[in-house]
């Protein structure tokens, strides 16, 4: 791109201030693109990152007629038609909502976002992964106990129960064991009905969901970037190390994969329903069959799609290029070998992998001597030292409390 052009570039706007949206800001910072990101929390790191200006907006699920105003008067405000990219499932959903009213004042493709909408519920991403060749673990949408215990009756357990949208279990009172979680895991069937009990009064709509056997390092990340037309522009293969919890969370180290047939696969996917975006899936492997399972979809720039620039795949760049309707050449993992680490998550869930005997501390060594911080970055120091403090506290903790147990 001609320095001319850059000085054009139209800003951009990204939609969600946690992290996610901090690293893809900073991305697009270095790209000489101005920045701006939205969110109705002004607790979120994109209100303290030095890498662009953070604008507090109204709720979108609770108020979308001030959320849609609020965004065409930000628009107005920046002066410019920017781009605009969601960094949160929440903001893919308003995206799609609010489309028809938003498409004058913002740079994005309303006929994309209407399936990235469906992909961001748990509900509709299964049913289309199933019927567009991806294969998906025993899944049900229920809502009532007659219908759990019809999926149970032919279930194999341990069984995994999941809010339609993860942000549902945000809406649980004070104290309840699942506030804020994204699943919770059933050892019998009548573990499973206890559990919906826990949650039918605020979520009745539940997906439930068989355990896709096998160790953490089975799963697979594939990060992509569909342009106009369905045409793949960047994409890249990454390996899960460890998780957080263990097991059943979210990547805290990944590095890069190669496997032509789950990249095949999944590029497959993406062709039969015409995408156009960013999206991560999240897959497994298997143990009892050795197929390749959908974990789930993440339509919008996600954690692990942080890993993608150091591959070589500056997804969130090439997004915004295709977006403004620049040509792109597309481009897979540069060979470049490193450990992707959410330094947040990965000092909660070390210790697991120890205990577990998964681990040991040269496997734990190893994944530190080519590091690639998801929340560690000298230059945004804000965010940096809030993170140094969350470790010490999570690491120092165990010895504090040796010295001083608490009283009986």
């Amino acid at each position: 791109m001609s320095k001319r052009l850059r000085i054009n570039l139209p800003p951009v706007v990204v939609a969600g201030a946690y992290q996610t949206g901090v690293v893809l800001m900073r991305n697009l910072t270095r790209r000489k693109v101005e920045t701006f990101c939205i969110d109705c929390d002004d607790s979120q790191p994109g209100f303290k990152t030095v890498y662009g200006k953070a604008n507090l907006c109204p709720n979108p699920d609770t108020h979308p007629e001030e959320w849609e105003r609020y965004m065409i008067d930000l628009a107005t405000r920046i002066g410019r038609r920017p781009v605009l990219i969601a960094s949160a499932d929440q903001f893919v959903t308003a995206i799609a909502d609010h489309a028809a009213r938003l498409e004058p004042h913002y740079i994005f493709r309303p006929a994309s976002v209407a399936t990235q909408a469906l992909l961001a519920t748990k509900k509709r991403q299964y049913e289309i992964a199933d019927v567009n060749g991806l294969p998906v673990p025993n899944t049900s949408f229920v809502e009532s106990v007659e219908q759990l215990r019809r999926f149970a009756s032919v279930a194999q357990f341990p069984c995994l129960m999941k809010p339609v949208h993860f942000r549902e279990w945000e809406k649980l009172p004070a104290g309840h064991p699942l506030l804020n979680q994204k699943i919770a895991l059933a050892s019998s069937p009548t573990k499973l009905e206890e559990t919906y009990r826990m949650v039918e009064r605020v979520t009745p709509a539940v997906v439930l969901q068989e355990i896709i056997e096998g160790p953490d390092d089975a799963k697979l990340v594939y990060l992509s970037c569909y342009g106009q037309g369905g045409r793949r522009l960047g994409w890249c293969l990454v390996r899960e190390l460890r998780t957080t919890p263990i097991h059943f969370g979210s990547a805290s180290v990944v590095e890069p994969f190669s496997d032509p047939a789950v990249d095949a696969l999944c590029d497959h996917f993406f062709h039969s329903i015409g995408y156009e975006g960013l999206c991560e899936l999240e897959l497994k492997r298997d143990s009892r069959d050795g197929r390749i399972k959908l974990i789930e979809a993440n339509p919008r720039y996600s954690v692990t799609a942080d890993a993608a620039p150091y591959a070589g795949v500056d997804l969130g760049w090439l997004h915004y290029q295709d977006l403004i309707g620049e040509p792109v050449e597309p481009v897979g993992w540069n060979g470049r070998c490193f450990h992707h680490i959410v330094l947040r998550r990965d000092v909660n869930c070390f210790r697991s992998y120890l205990e577990a005997r998964l681990a040991t501390w040269a496997d734990i060594a190893r994944t530190y001597k080519s590091p690639k911080f998801f929340d560690f970055d000298l230059r945004d120091w804000r965010l940096t030292v809030e993170t140094v403090i969350y470790l010490l506290k999570v690491l120092l903790y165990p010895t504090f409390r040796k010295l001083f147990p608490k009283r009986k």
